[in-house]
């Protein structure tokens, strides 16, 4: 089985129309977050606060349609999980892309 990513670096992806915009919103937040690089903000800070706040804007999204906090609280364990699976799942398609084209990427034999 193909990553996603895969398929689109081989242009074989077939891809739902919504698919588009929702890497045209992942690209909008790396542009973000490589905009906030500077001599006082390294990858590594930047990355730590773009993951903060991709948990806590999950935890927003996943507030909604609960009317009771304990309601939310009972769900705390599968939704921990959920969004567990589904970064790892991410990291490692990401990963496996990087690795793959690492010379691209990083443009060291340039």
């Amino acid at each position: 089985m193909t990553t996603l990513n895969e398929q689109l670096t081989n242009n074989t992806a077939k891809l739902p129309a919504d698919a588009n915009a929702f890497f045209e919103r992942a690209d909008s937040v790396i542009m973000l977050a490589n905009s906030q690089l500077s001599p006082n903000s390294h990858s590594g800070q930047v990355a730590a606060s773009l993951t903060y706040a991709a948990a806590r804007f999950a935890v927003s999204a996943a507030s909604i349609g609960f009317v009771k906090s304990s309601d939310f609280a009972k769900e705390k364990e599968d939704i921990v999980k959920f969004y567990t699976k589904q970064y790892e799942q991410m990291l490692r398609d990401n990963l496996d892309d990087y690795i793959k084209n690492f010379d691209k990427y990083t443009a060291l034999g340039k």
